[in-house]
């Protein structure tokens, strides 16, 4: 059977030790899981909006997945200030990847977003995010920790739980919601931890923990992108 394709935007990277320069790359952990899940993992290459027609690009995948990365430039969802902590902001990634979230979801593709994929979706839809969530001992970065994900919900029927442990690493969180987004899980401090688009007429959920690092050992991790390429195969 054919792996249907799912379209993952490449990050920048500064090093590559087996290239020698500058990369574009994807986490080795999170194309383990779309290949698993049965899909096709395909690393596409951050374009200039203003010059290349995102939605003509995506039309020969299947499915769409928003990863992680650094963080996104303040100034696109209002900010008038940089926080000391925001770190790898690149223009050219936050153009792309709130483009890739905006016509994925207008495309009626499947799409699954993970930690800064989550925040390119909120912000995509004119939600906002907290620069920094209080310090060292009070951001989720190598960590382990319970969410409470929300009955009924898509992430819930994916996970096939309603309580999970997650792993995370992220020091931003979200503020204000995206237009039509709805919460789907919390972590104890409040954390938004997933989000989801109740009109969305394809299959999305966004989630602000790192699934594929604990994917390879726990099924309902690896469900995420099971359901994921299972949507997309069938779409």
């Amino acid at each position: 059977m054919t792996r249907p394709l799912i379209a993952i935007p490449a990050r920048f990277s500064a090093t590559a030790s087996a290239l020698r320069y500058a990369a574009e790359a994807n986490a080795r952990m999170l194309v383990e899981a779309v290949w698993r899940a049965g899909g096709e993992p395909v690393s596409i290459h951050p374009s200039d909006p203003a010059e290349t027609d995102v939605a003509a690009r995506l039309v020969r995948f299947d499915g769409v997945l928003l990863p992680g990365g650094g963080d996104i430039a303040p100034y696109c969802y209002g900010a008038t200030d940089k926080h000391d902590s925001v770190y790898d902001v690149d223009d050219l990634q936050d153009a792309f990847d709130l483009e890739v979230a905006r016509r994925a979801l207008e495309s009626r593709l499947p799409l699954l977003a993970i930690c800064r994929g989550l925040q390119i979706v909120n912000v995509a839809l004119g939600g906002s995010l907290h620069q920094d969530m209080g310090g060292p001992d009070l951001e989720h970065r190598h960590l382990l920790h319970p969410v409470t994900i929300r009955p009924g919900t898509r992430t819930a029927q994916a996970v096939g739980a309603e309580k999970a442990e997650v792993s995370c690493y992220h020091h931003q969180r979200v503020d204000r919601l995206g237009n039509g987004l709805t919460v789907a899980a919390i972590a104890e401090d409040g954390t938004v931890e997933a989000l989801e688009l109740p009109r969305a007429e394809s299959w999305f959920t966004a989630v602000q923990w790192h699934p594929e690092d604990t994917a390879s050992t726990d099924s309902s991790q690896q469900n995420l992108f099971d359901t994921l390429v299972r949507s997309a195969r069938s779409s």
